[in-house]
């Protein structure tokens, strides 16, 4: 047995063995490429890789006062499992984990499904599959068809039912990061998905429709028509900046009117008629979904307001909404300029296989939905 004496004679050496640890670990890990360091968000990904509980859990070996508000049926994280995650980024249970850097192409289910509407599953998640920028910047356009019906409107389908006068003030601002996006049905000759685009048929109609449906319930509301690809042109960019510039419009849109409220940047999804499509009281819609970034400080308020409208959506509408989804940095853009307001939403309506008259009724569905949801937090309610 080691005396205390000898203890303290050898305290000199276990300092001058700690400092020297620390100065060659140090060394080790600054000599790593940028990619490879430590940094804030290296900790970021790790902490995100652990449900908001277990970290609770670890908070709660230091304080147990933490713990107190876990339910009562929640249990600690088995550490081995922690340090699995943690040194493999594998989570058990969850193939995508093990397939999604293996795979090509795989990676862009990695989203999180915050709310599964009806078949709504990680095999039929919404994705972005951007046109052949050369076909986007070159002005050429399929010729359009099966538009003019749509002049006049269904007479069985439901009017604009009445709602709460507007106030005059322009709350709701409705934009269109992908302009272009445009829908099979109505361009001629038309089958290859990925060249759906059209600088007229296009999103900006649902916006339209969507404007109009709200006014008619009391919520003054902008749309902003905006050419995407000619901004892009103007800039001298392509696809990827989308965002950027959509984001460009936004800011100025709030700049010049504070009394906005409500952001919908409205897309149409690349996936295809099967997933996109349902019926209601015989008539057929095209099928919503909610898209929050989650790499922005709103994420929670925007998610909320996303849940609650989704919630009043599909009370009234059973099977119309897919959904809410969560997307980050990986698997899309991650913010979608939600980081602007509190009730930024990003929604898909329909896919490349939705007609004008079932998207049109989604736009009054949704209408019906976002005014409930806003009276209700407005302290007033439609008549």
């Amino acid at each position: 047995m080691f005396t205390p004496q000898l203890n303290i004679k050898r305290l000199p050496l276990l300092l001058a063995g700690a400092m020297l640890f620390i100065v060659i670990a140090t060394s080790f890990i600054t000599s790593f490429e940028n990619k490879y360091r430590l940094s804030s968000s290296t900790m970021h990904k790790w902490l995100t890789e652990f449900s908001g509980e277990a970290l609770v859990y670890f908070i709660g070996w230091e304080n147990r006062y933490f713990t107190q508000e876990l339910p009562k049926e929640s249990e600690p994280p088995a550490l081995s499992s922690v340090l699995f995650e943690l040194t493999t980024s594998i989570k058990p249970g969850d193939i995508r984990s093990l397939l999604g850097n293996e795979l090509p192409g795989f990676a862009l289910y990695d989203s999180t499904i915050i709310v599964a509407g009806e078949g709504t599953d990680y095999t039929n998640l919404a994705y972005e599959s951007p046109p052949p920028m050369e076909l986007l910047l070159s002005g050429e356009e399929a010729e359009v068809q099966d538009m003019e019906r749509l002049e006049d409107p269904d007479p069985t389908d439901p009017q604009n039912p009445p709602g709460k006068p507007s106030s005059g003030k322009k709350i709701a601002y409705i934009y269109h990061s992908h302009s272009w996006e445009s829908f099979l049905p109505h361009l001629k000759g038309v089958t290859n998905p990925d060249h759906a685009i059209h600088s007229k048929v296009n999103i900006t109609m649902v916006g339209k429709k969507l404007g109009e449906e709200l006014e008619a319930r009391g919520i003054g509301t902008t749309v902003d028509f905006t050419n995407m690809t000619e901004l892009l042109k103007k800039n001298n960019t392509d696809y990827r900046k989308s965002y950027p510039m959509s984001r460009t419009l936004v800011q100025s849109a709030m700049a010049s009117n504070q009394d906005i409220d409500l952001i919908f940047d409205l897309h149409r999804d690349s996936q295809r008629g099967k997933s996109t499509t349902t019926e209601i009281n015989g008539k057929s819609y095209a099928r919503t979904l909610f898209v929050i970034g989650t790499a922005n400080p709103n994420f929670e308020k925007n998610q909320k307001a996303a849940q609650e409208i989704n919630a009043i959506l599909d009370k009234k509408y059973p099977g119309l909404s897919r959904g809410v989804i969560g997307k980050n940095k990986t698997t899309g853009n991650g913010v979608y300029n939600q980081d602007l307001s509190d009730h930024a939403l990003l929604i898909e309506f329909g896919g490349v296989d939705n007609n004008m008259d079932e998207l049109y009724r989604s736009a009054e569905a949704v209408a019906d939905a976002v005014a409930e949801y806003y009276w209700k937090q407005n302290g007033a309610k439609a008549e």
